[in-house]
């Protein structure tokens, strides 16, 4: 049970003093520090005495059991596996007639006969032989202690025909969930009705708490240089472009570049399958006037200029406000931002938009003194700080992923060109 082990934990026998049992049937299982061991008989034969009991912490090469071989038990077993192998060999030459059996099948669905998920190696074996799978063998009817399937099940449903080779899986929903029926007293006061905008976020918030498994990792950002040239340009970049330059196209513009360094932040699950997207489309978390929240999107943000992401957040935005954005507008975003820092928020932990896999909130830019490194050591400095926070789907997004994303967006809002031309 592994190199390093020096005791063991008794979880369960699961064969009693007097019980017979055959090879390869589990007696009993044990714990480790490592791992839960299920311990297969050696040969076939009888429990005579158990000398530990459940709970009992017992040290390597201590005995915890006396068996006694039967070689009665063991005939029997070597002439049905004659028997088993004489039986495949005339299966060519003729169909063998199924007999009922106690849990006959249905309209070929798939229903367990046991409720074992875990089988001995032994079985294991026979059933690779055979080629019967998992789902065949959860069909088996089991005699073993606690509904364990024995060799000899197997053995004997072989010999049966196979009744439930062809039959399949009944589809079920990954996602189902079944809510528990819990009374609360929900207090008293006025009543307000969810209208439909908000009852269908709270169900995409259900859902995406649900099926993606969040983590959320943070880092710190120093945007002076950013706050610097923005507010030293954003008259003549009106005035220029007659748009408005707020931080928004610039956090989009970060983003997307950050997104084509990390392309596996680009992604969706299907299955067991990631779809890592060729468009890098920004969505854009957005209050309307009514409180609710939509996510308008930027396409194809790492291809365009400072000039057209601030027309297209622009664009956005008012039609927002107005409630005339389209359909278009809020399809297709492969990663989202959202700018909890407008509400005076510290740093958020966003929900994730599904079907991506990862969000981005930033935090309120806030002044405070911060030590920095100069030509003459380390000095005490105001500074323009943010705290930006990811929360990603952790079956696909990994921590080094996650944290190596979010931390080159910190980056490219620190380094940001205090020179550049507008």
């Amino acid at each position: 049970m592994g190199e390093s082990i020096t005791e063991g934990t008794i979880i369960n026998w699961l064969v009693n003093e007097g019980d017979t049992f055959e090879e390869g049937d589990i007696i009993l299982e044990v714990a480790t520090d490592k791992v839960d061991n299920e311990v297969p008989a050696p040969s076939s034969g009888t429990l005579v005495q158990t000398l530990f009991k459940a709970k009992d912490v017992v040290p390597v090469g201590e005995v915890i059991a006396i068996l006694e071989v039967s070689d009665e038990v063991s005939s029997k077993k070597e002439s049905k596996v004659e028997k088993v192998e004489a039986s495949a060999e005339k299966k060519k030459e003729k169909t063998k007639r199924v007999k009922p059996t106690q849990n006959p099948v249905q309209s070929n669905n798939f229903s367990v006969s046991n409720s074992n998920t875990f089988f001995s190696p032994l079985v294991l074996e026979i059933a690779k032989a055979e080629h019967i799978s998992f789902e065949e063998l959860a069909r088996i009817p089991a005699t073993g202690n606690e509904g364990r399937l024995r060799k000899s099940d197997v053995f004997q449903y072989i010999e049966d025909g196979r009744p439930y080779k062809f039959a399949q899986p009944v589809t079920q929903d990954p996602t189902a969930y079944r809510i528990p029926q819990l009374t609360f007293d929900k207090g008293k006061g006025k009543i307000i009705e969810m209208d439909r905008m908000r009852q269908m976020i709270a169900d995409h918030m259900v859902y995406s708490k649900h099926t993606s498994p969040h983590v959320t990792a943070y880092v710190e950002a120093d945007l002076t240089n950013m706050v610097q040239w923005r507010n030293a340009n954003k008259k003549a970049f009106q005035e220029k472009y007659g748009e408005r330059l707020t931080f928004t196209p610039l956090f989009v513009e970060a983003v997307a570049k950050a997104v084509k360094d990390f392309p596996n932040i680009n992604a969706s699950v299907d299955g067991t399958n990631i779809i890592v997207k060729d468009a890098i489309n920004i969505g854009m978390a957005t209050a309307l006037p009514s409180g609710n929240l939509i996510v308008p999107v930027v396409k194809n943000a790492d291809t365009k200029d400072l000039k057209t992401l601030a027309t297209d957040v622009n664009d956005l935005a008012a039609k927002a406000r107005e409630n005339k954005l389209s359909g278009d507008d809020i399809k297709g975003s492969t990663f989202t931002i959202s700018n909890v820092g407008t509400f005076g928020s510290v740093m958020g932990t966003p929900i994730i938009n599904q079907p991506e896999v990862a969000i981005l909130a930033l935090g309120i830019i806030k002044k405070r003194p911060e030590v920095i490194e100069t030509e003459n050591g380390d000095e005490i400095a105001i500074r323009s700080m943010m705290y930006l926070s990811l929360s990603f789907d952790h079956r696909v997004v990994d921590g080094f992923l996650g944290g190596s994303f979010v931390r080159r967006v910190a980056d490219y809002f620190e380094k940001f060109d205090t020179d550049r031309k507008i």
